[in-house]
C-alpha cells in the first residue's frame, strides 16, 4: 500500500488520493482526522499542537493526545494525532504566538 505520509511530506497538500489513502489505511480514524483539519480544527501554539473537539480541547506533543481514545482505548494512532500529522505537513493549523499552558491558566479548562 502507498504512504500517505510520504506523499504528503512531498506534495505538501492534501490531494484526493492522499485523502483515500488515510481513509483506507485508518478508518473512521482518517475520516475523523481530515474532517477536523478541513474544519480548521488544529491549532499551533509555542508548546503544543491544540485539537478543538466537541466538548473540549485535545492536546497533542507527538504520539501523545489528552483524548480518552489515546489515554484509554490505545489501538493506534487516535484521530487527533493524525490530524495534526495532516495539518504539520500540509500547514493547514492556525498559530499563535503564546504558550498554551499560560493561555489555558488564563482562561480557565473548557472556555
Amino acid at each position: 500500500m502507498t504512504d500517505p505520509w510520504k506523499i504528503l511530506e512531498r506534495e505538501r497538500r492534501l490531494t484526493p488520493e492522499v485523502r483515500r489513502l488515510i481513509g483506507e489505511r485508518y478508518g473512521q480514524r482518517g475520516v475523523k482526522a481530515l474532517e477536523i483539519v478541513d474544519e480548521g480544527r488544529v491549532k499551533k501554539y509555542m508548546d503544543f499542537f491544540v485539537v478543538v473537539g466537541t466538548s473540549e480541547e485535545h492536546v497533542v506533543e507527538e504520539e501523545f493526545c489528552s483524548c480518552s481514545d489515546a489515554l484509554f482505548r490505545r489501538r493506534g494512532a487516535c484521530a487527533h494525532v493524525l490530524a495534526v500529522r495532516i495539518a504539520a505537513l500540509t500547514g493547514q493549523y492556525e498559530e499563535f504566538s503564546l504558550w498554551y499552558l499560560d493561555s489555558w491558566k488564563e482562561a480557565g479548562p473548557g472556555t
